[in-house]
């Protein structure tokens, strides 16, 4: 959640940040109307309970008539306390409820929605086939060519969205997780293996209950929800702790399976593998100060870009605008690579600054001199697997079927080119 102090003492400035993301100020009233009601309630009970002592000194020093008439009154003091304390308690979940309804303060994304992005810059040249003299094959023909995808006996055994990699398509999976994980650990990160399964603290902690509808899948009798990405379980990892600050940053490279719905993507991309129910992605994820969390950004969009240079791709860079963010995020930058056979570049990564979002909702600080301060979080990408093959396979691939292999890759896969299965 946000710094009650920001929304108590400049409201204007969290109803520009919702200007921005193209949504109502509406709760920034409802928030600004239930801390005054919180604030009510509280001196209400504490005036009454303060009440109830002073009768209760009253009582002890009094006799006879007097005494009882007194207890009568505490009796019914006692009752209105009990009432008021309830008032408190129902008026503090309002507040906590009206507050979790604000997102982050976009102040430094551009306004706007998902269109409304600004491009940063673009690194390589998509290929000219044309020029090469050949037409592109996409991910699908060339995984079927290569023995690498099998998306019809995916549907049979799941559904749609689902799929087998074979061959030399697990191989290819393995090999960017390898390559991920070694990048990772060259730049000092923690590797990680996280649950895929979380309680709902984790999940209402990072922001992400409020898509359980579209986006989410929950197993209903454990009251379990299957993430969709490891910043969950990585964001969850220290909740409810006092960090040492001189171990901060705290940064981590976390593998897990990934699980979406993709409820709100009816008709989009519903061939092949860019968009699917279940995937593996390397994510990373930090722990840090607020005052550094803005350099941290910037960091891990460049560890985003090494990657994607192994790879030998061509991308750009946005930053993404306020309406397209997701809750926690204060400000978002993705990677985009092109994808030859789409004629356009689709998001291969994304790196999220949240500042003290979610560390807030997840009870984790940091001590300092002047006490305890909640941290910041900052999430990236370093791969998701399935996109990084479809932009490999389509960007890599050669005129008979074959697909030339990044050399950052060969030493995991072994060879220099996917060469097609014989028939």
């Amino acid at each position: 959640m946000i710094d009650p102090r920001i929304l108590r003492e400049d409201p204007d400035r969290v109803r520009a940040s919702q200007e921005r993301r193209g949504a109502s100020s509406d709760v920034v009233d409802r928030a600004l109307s239930a801390d005054s009601a919180r604030r009510a309630a509280i001196a209400d009970f504490e005036a009454k309970r303060a009440e109830q002592k002073q009768m209760g000194k009253k009582v002890a020093q009094a006799k006879g008539e007097e005494k009882q008439q007194l207890l009568a009154e505490v009796k019914d003091l006692a009752a209105a306390v009990k009432a008021a304390e309830a008032a408190q308690g129902v008026a503090e979940e309002e507040w906590k409820k009206a507050l979790k309804a604000i997102p982050n303060l976009a102040d430094d994304a551009p306004a706007g929605g998902e269109d409304d992005f600004v491009l940063i810059e673009k690194v390589g040249k998509p290929r000219d086939f044309e020029a090469e003299g050949f037409e592109p094959r996409d991910h699908v023909e060339l995984g079927k060519l290569l023995g690498a995808i099998d998306l019809e006996r995916g549907a049979k055994v799941s559904g749609s969205r689902f799929y087998f990699l074979t061959g030399v398509g697990a191989e290819l999976e393995f090999a960017l997780i390898n390559l991920a994980m070694e990048q990772a650990r060259e730049a000092g990160f923690t590797q990680v293996i996280a649950p895929a399964l979380v309680r709902p603290e984790a999940m209402e902690g990072t922001g992400f209950l409020d898509q359980v509808d579209d986006g989410v899948y929950k197993i209903e009798d454990d009251d379990l929800y299957l993430v969709g990405t490891s910043e969950v379980p990585m964001a969850a990892y220290h909740s409810d702790e006092i960090l040492d600050p001189d171990t901060l940053p705290r940064r981590y490279a976390a593998f897990s399976s990934c699980f979406r719905k993709e409820a709100g993507s009816a008709g989009k991309d519903t061939k092949g593998i860019i968009r699917v129910h279940q995937f593996e992605k390397v994510e990373m994820f930090v722990y840090t100060t607020v005052e550094e969390s803005y350099a941290e950004h910037q960091r891990l969009l460049e560890w985003e870009k090494a990657f994607l240079d192994k790879l030998e791709l061509a991308y750009q860079v946005i930053d993404v605008a306020a309406g397209d963010l997701g809750p926690s995020a204060l400000r978002k930058f993705d990677c985009e690579a092109w994808i030859p056979t789409q004629g356009k570049y689709r998001e291969l990564t994304s790196a999220s600054n949240c500042t003290t979002f979610q560390a807030r909702r997840l009870d984790i600080r940091a001590r300092t001199e002047n006490g305890t301060t909640p941290v910041a979080t900052l999430n990236g990408t370093l791969t998701a697997i399935t996109r990084a093959i479809v932009a490999v396979l389509e960007t890599h691939q050669q005129a008979d079927g074959s697909v030339r292999v990044p050399k950052a890759l060969q030493k995991w896969l072994g060879r220099e080119v996917l060469e097609p299965i014989q028939k």
